[in-house]
């Protein structure tokens, strides 16, 4: 069992910080702070259990408004970062 715990700090949105806990390459957990509360523990429900992949491909783009992202975007940026490192440690 692989656990992982990450905490992101965020560009562009309310949400400031995000701590992030996955567990086998899923989502185990997700704490918010900042941003719009019953948004964002709609989110962290529906994407708990959720493979990272899956995760990444459903959230990245998404924009809040006029602004460039959003914070389920910034959320798939972390994840997508993630994914990259370990791609990158698995090559080495």
């Amino acid at each position: 069992m692989t656990k992982e715990r990450i905490s992101y700090t965020t560009s562009g949105t309310c949400c400031k910080l995000m701590n992030i806990e996955i567990e086998d390459d899923k989502i185990k957990d997700v704490e918010f702070i900042g941003g719009c509360n019953g948004n964002l523990q709609g989110i962290r429900n529906l994407i708990s259990g959720m493979r990272i992949e899956e995760v990444v491909a459903k959230l990245k783009g998404i924009k809040c408004g006029s602004k460039a992202t959003s914070c389920p975007d910034q959320l798939a940026q972390c994840l997508a970062s993630v994914l990259e490192k370990r791609q990158k440690t698995a090559a080495v």
